[in-house]
């Protein structure tokens, strides 16, 4: 009977009256993934009487070390609704209640990184299907009752590390956004290590019904491929990166998939891959069909400061120059937008070549300019000075004074060095992953912003003679996330300081080996090299004979690493620069310019002592609606809230079991309509959560 009642609801979801931005089938809500939704039953005038319609938890959180999260924009097919959990198991529910369906676990270790941002839905006929990844793998379900389609791949799923070549086998490949659909394909990015050993993040389709490989698009490109002559001669063969890890929109009248990509690895070095590096940093525009290029842009060139394109690019439609333009927006970690032709990728509004500082680590060779859009204007402050620091505090202040005057900052672009560079906006953003919403009517952008400094500090990875290999291996792979000082960095990434009552050799070891958790498996170091990281990490003081002689293999390339993902704090745990730390922005992209911008967040103890909101940092996206509301959650301080579309003033706000790091969804089910967060928590050191919460009108 369950069988034929949710048949059947999914049948009733794709008669022709159904509008295009009435539902939320996709990630994004639509393929264009503009986030927007044309429902109004909800609007300015009613948003504040909000109220719980229903909640669903999972049960699979992490409550005692709080490292599991939920950024899954779930997706609604009729009256069902289909997401993912803490531990990555894909359920359906009843959309209009939150009672469950189904769920399905894969029945093996999560080694997929702990994040999962949505699933994707496939039909023909009476065949429907969720496509979802759990670690390596992209699995078929039957969306009727959540049983693996055993026909797809072998035994249901096919692995992501197809079509990457022999050298990706040890390595880490998953995908954390989910997969789009063309016709009978599914086209999906991956992610990919971002350390000095990594797999190359090509872009790949399958059949979505038999898992075949279908097309390879190279993103390094290989001898005789446009853009090889962009990189060393041998590069394809050994750098990784330049990945689609953040999603992917499709133009389906034009047969097009448009697909950002991130940086090559190592993100902070490029001493073995000089040159503009095409396709790392892409705006691509893919025939969906074969995976051709048609064009690309790049926003970065060389990247050295971990600048990914932090979310898919949306299509839009904008009045330029008093005619109507089909365009991509593409919004970047360095709060930028680019606006770009859809037909031929070049930018509508003047995009400016401006000189920038040059290197000076050893083997580096920074390209002498980066692209800067002349409109619109940035949405996150470009430079941090020192009459920027943060005054709220006289003491912290000082601190801050101090400790910057040591440091690299003030012009954009400065690169990598040993002394310590100022990031920002931060490696998270300007904007993050959430992405932007999109109003046709306005044609308003909306998007949330980080503004929060980073310290970025190389060290030098080669050792001594009569060193510890461990040391320089250490460094090497393990630094960028637990630091050179193995402290972690009190959000995502825990200390390595004291596991000597928690590990032995061999079981950290082997815990490398397989992986866990927010860590990737290390499959690909060799037993001596995990066996001297595990010696140096748990303090041993035994040494092989070997490095007693000091003889030890590394990589002649691999000259740098740096000492962890540092944000610019003061002692007491706020960002070292003036407030906003994070904002909500409305830009006219007809014109080009910022409508308004506000806070996104507040710290309750701030507001107490009667300091006006300075935002928090946020992870999520927005939605906005025909109701002239904004939708977004994403802020440390656990809420939700609606904002006006007109001014930025909020209309509503709801607290959160957990922090909404997600994106929203709006959906109507028999003429309601409703409003669903994920509320996973587990990032800004906030509690893990496993809930779904669902609002509606009384």
């Amino acid at each position: 009977m369950k069988y034929l009642l949710v048949l059947a609801v999914l049948l009733l979801s794709c008669t022709p009256s159904e509008k295009k931005y009435a539902g939320w089938k996709i990630k994004g809500g639509t393929a264009d993934g503009i986030q927007y939704s044309q429902l109004n039953q909800i609007n300015r005038k009613n948003v504040n009487q909000l109220q719980v319609a229903w909640r669903y938890r999972s049960g699979d959180a992490d409550t005692v070390n709080n490292r599991t999260q939920i950024q899954c924009n779930p997706i609604v097919v009729g009256n069902i609704l289909y997401g993912t959990t803490p531990t990555l198991k894909a359920f359906a529910l009843e959309a209009n209640t939150g009672k469950l369906v189904w769920k399905f676990e894969p029945g093996e270790a999560n080694t997929g990184l702990g994040v999962n941002r949505g699933v994707t839905y496939w039909e023909e006929g009476d065949d429907k299907r969720i496509l979802y990844t759990f670690g390596e793998y992209l699995y078929a379900l039957n969306a009727l009752d959540g049983k693996k389609i055993e026909s797809f791949g072998t035994a249901g799923r096919v692995s992501l590390k197809e079509g990457l070549g022999d050298r990706a086998a040890n390595l880490m490949v998953l995908s954390n956004t989910p997969g789009v659909i063309y016709k009978d394909l599914i086209i999906m990015g991956s992610r990919v290590h971002e350390g000095p050993i990594a797999a190359p993040g090509y872009i790949r389709a399958f059949n979505v019904k038999t898992g075949q490989l279908v097309w390879t698009f190279h993103t390094i490109p290989q001898p005789g491929e446009y853009g090889y002559d962009t990189w060393p001669a041998e590069a394809w063969k050994k750098i990784g990166g330049a990945n689609s890890w953040a999603g992917m929109s499709v133009d389906y009248d034009r047969g097009l998939v448009f697909a950002s990509t991130g940086s090559a690895s190592f993100d902070f070095y490029g001493g073995n891959r000089h040159g503009q590096n095409l396709f790392a940093n892409c705006v691509l525009a893919l025939h969906a069909e074969t995976g051709t290029r048609l064009w690309h842009y790049q926003t970065i060139h060389h990247d050295m400061w971990d600048r990914d394109l932090p979310a898919a690019p949306i299509l839009v439609t904008v009045t330029h120059e008093g005619k109507r333009k089909d365009a991509v927006a593409q919004v970047t970690k360095t709060g930028y937008v680019f606006l770009l032709d859809r037909e031929n990728g070049e930018p509508l509004f003047l995009v400016e070549e401006i000189p920038v500082p040059a290197s000076d680590l050893e083997g580096e060779q920074a390209w002498a300019t980066q692209p800067i859009p002349t409109k619109p204007p940035p949405f996150a402050r470009q430079v941090f000075t020192e009459d920027m620091i943060n005054k709220l505090i006289p003491e912290a202040e000082e601190f801050a004074k101090g400790k910057i005057r040591g440091l690299r900052t003030g012009k954009q672009f400065i690169p990598p060095s040993k002394e310590g560079t100022v990031i920002f906006p931060g490696f998270d953003g300007g904007a993050e992953w959430g992405g932007p919403s999109f109003d046709p009517e306005s044609e308003t952008l909306y998007v949330n912003a980080n503004e929060m400094p980073w310290i970025l500090q190389m060290v030098d990875v080669r050792m001594k003679e009569d060193a510890w290999i461990g040391i320089s291996l250490y460094r090497t792979h393990c630094a960028t996330c637990h630091g050179t000082d193995r402290g972690g960095d009190g959000h995502v990434f825990p200390s390595l300081r004291n596991l000597t009552g928690k590990y032995s050799k061999e079981s950290l070891k082997k815990f490398m080996l397989s992986g866990k958790g927010v860590m990737p498996a290390f499959s690909h170091l060799s037993d001596k090299e995990r066996d001297a990281i595990s010696r140096y990490v748990l303090d041993l003081e035994e040494r092989t004979e070997e490095e007693k002689k000091g003889i030890f293999e590394r990589d002649p390339e691999i000259l740098f690493s740096n000492t962890g993902y540092n944000r610019f704090l003061t002692p007491e745990g706020y960002p070292a620069v003036e407030p906003p730390w994070g904002t909500l922005n409305a830009i006219d992209l007809s014109k080009g310019e910022i409508k308004w911008q506000v806070p996104l967040g507040e710290f309750k103890e701030l507001k107490e002592r009667g300091v006006t909101p300075t935002g928090t940092e946020n992870y999520g996206g927005a939605v906005a609606t025909r109701g002239g509301v904004v939708f977004v959650a994403a802020s440390r301080d656990e809420k939700i809230r609606a904002f006006d579309t007109d001014d930025g003033k909020i209309l509503w706000e709801h607290p959160l079991p957990a922090g909404g790091y997600a994106t929203p969804a709006v959906y109507e089910i028999e003429g309601k309509q409703f409003l669903v967060i994920a509320c996973g928590g587990g990032k800004m050191g906030t509690p893990s959560g496993d809930s779904y919460i669902a609002f509606a009108l009384p």
